[in-house]
């Protein structure tokens, strides 16, 4: 090759490559500036989303929790004929208290206070507090007394700011002898169709005995499965069909397992209708294909190391998954199973397709009563028409979020007790 042909490094070009590189550079860190801008703007929206559902829910939720209150006089001893305190006192007091005609009394006492025609000032149930409060104190019988009772359901919503004109008007007659106290009906009651007479108590024990018996049956059998398909199940077709449909399972959709529920364990099995038991059963079937998926996957994450050291020093293959595998993958286990759990809490179809939305005055005091859960109460408040259940709806979701949440710490705190770092 001839020498002379080969000409000298010219300087120019690479200063240009420099530059041009510089550029690039530049480039490249304005794209990641913008792109950390626009994951910053996703959160900030998700954020916002978030609390203003918050606010919505707290703002509206809150009202559920309070109650507008009118006072009554009752003079006991010149309206019961002079009954006494030592009759109600006692565990037949309840039945004994029906014979005393407590309603009737109450009648009176608002005709007599408030005009005759002044039944409608008052909740159609406000009688059960008057009730209520002589089996807390029988001694009240003897002598006159003021109780709060709770109003109407409109003029409590027009009391609150959102009533028509003429609960507005009824509200700015009775001006200062209104009062707002807090709704303790709503915490230990069950349906009803007075929306002041109300209450969570019955839906929230349904739906903490559903989540029982899913717990129950969906975590043992789910981490059961788990374990055998991936440390003893051979490795071949059938197996792998089974991957696949429990794979395919998980996302199917809830109204699904509702129709397998209703024809499986109502009208084969003939199993009560509107029962926890049957809830729980169908969450079950729901919940356990993420259970198996978490968990075979909290398994694998277990380093083969720690399997050869347990056989090594003579440990047995079952002492090897359930004194080593399984202590140690139980955190991912319990990840999937709050996601599964929490899941199983809001669901509302399955349910509605094996009778859980009956009308539940008592709450459930077995698994085999009937019961509803806090998703289909608030469905069915949502869908009623008396304005006054709209703040019962609210106050639900909050309860249903606490309780939600509540879950969710526990099994957060099972998780992280249990965790293992390497």
């Amino acid at each position: 090759m001839n020498k002379a042909a080969i000409s000298p490094v010219d300087p120019t070009p690479t200063d240009w490559k420099g530059e041009e590189m510089q550029k690039r550079i530049k480039k490249r860190y304005a794209s990641e500036r913008r792109f950390k801008a626009l994951g910053l703007s996703a959160i900030i929206l998700s954020a916002g989303f978030l609390a203003f559902l918050l606010i919505v829910m707290m703002g509206n939720g809150f009202r559920g929790f309070t109650q507008t209150e009118l006072p009554l006089e009752l003079d006991f001893p010149a309206l019961t004929g002079g009954a006494q305190p030592s009759q109600f006192d006692g565990p037949d007091a309840a039945n004994r208290l029906r014979s005393l005609g407590v309603q009737d009394i109450v009648n009176g006492s608002i005709e007599l206070q408030y005009g005759n025609d002044s039944a409608e000032l008052f909740s159609a149930g406000a009688w059960t507090a008057v009730s209520a409060a002589i089996l807390e104190n029988p001694g009240i019988l003897s002598q006159k007394t003021t109780v709060n009772l709770p109003v109407d359901s409109e003029i409590d919503v027009a009391y609150k700011g959102e009533g028509n004109a003429a609960a507005e008007a009824i509200v700015a007659k009775l001006g200062d002898k209104l009062t707002t106290g807090f709704n303790w009906n709503f915490l230990s009651n069950s349906d009803a169709t007075d929306p002041m007479q109300v209450g969570i108590w019955g839906a929230l024990k349904g739906s903490l005995i559903t989540m029982i018996i899913t717990l129950a049956l969906a975590f043992p059998v789910g981490v059961l499965a788990a374990l055998y398909l991936e440390e003893y199940a051979p490795k071949n077709r059938y197996t792998d069909l089974i991957e696949v449909s429990i794979n395919n399972l998980a996302a199917v959709p809830s109204i699904i397992f509702g129709l397998l529920g209703l024809a499986v364990f109502l009208n084969i099995f003939g199993l009560p209708r509107s029962a926890a038991l049957v809830g729980g059963l169908t969450l079950a079937l729901m919940t356990m294909p993420v259970i198996v998926i978490s968990g075979r996957n909290a398994v694998k994450s277990v380093p083969p190391s720690i399997r050869e050291a347990a056989l090594g020093i003579g440990a047995s293959p079952i002492q090897v998954v359930f004194h080593h595998v399984l202590p140690l993958a139980l955190p991912g286990i319990l990840t999937g199973t709050i996601i599964g759990m929490a899941r199983a809490l809001g669901e509302t179809a399955p349910l509605l397709m094996i009778g859980m939305r009956a009308f539940i005055a008592t709450p459930p005091n077995g698994i085999t009563d009937p019961a509803t859960v806090l998703p289909v109460q608030i469905f069915l408040w949502s869908d009623e028409v008396n304005r006054g259940f709209v703040e019962k709806t609210s106050a639900a979701i909050i309860v249903l979020l606490l309780f939600l949440l509540t879950m969710n710490a526990v099994a957060i705190y099972l998780r992280n007790r249990f965790e293992t770092r390497w």
